[in-house]
């Protein structure tokens, strides 16, 4: 496997797909490092040269990925949850932050349901 930013991407994939397994790069921000690169994208990642993943490596050096984006969307919300803006109070209560319908959705923010005694009539 070869490593980028701390990530063994998979082998035999195309090199544009590999490379979205690295946290903060998606498939648009892929083509691009490929094109600055320098790289055919339909290329798989076991037929690449020792220099095409260097190229590759320095190019995925210039955008902010892995740990570091990670801990800056930390912060982001920590910082949110500390002005105790309407987005930090929601991520606080662990409901959907981006105005979505609680009433009976939102199972994935809220957690498995809680069965309330009494509710029927």
């Amino acid at each position: 496997m070869a490593r980028i930013s701390g990530v063994d991407i998979p082998r035999d994939k195309r090199v544009v797909i590999s490379l979205t397994y690295i946290y903060g790069v998606g498939k648009s921000s892929a083509i691009e490092i490929l094109k600055k690169a320098e790289v055919d994208e339909n290329k798989r990642v076991k037929d690449l040269t020792e220099q095409e993943l260097t190229n590759i490596r320095r190019e995925v050096a210039a955008y902010k990925v892995e740990g570091d984006l990670r801990r800056e969307i930390a912060m982001n919300i920590k910082r949110l949850m500390e002005i105790g803006c309407y987005r930090g109070i929601r991520h606080r209560r662990g409901l959907p932050v981006r105005g979505q319908n609680t009433r009976c959705n939102a199972r994935t923010r809220k957690g498995p349901s809680k069965t309330v005694a009494n509710k029927k009539k």
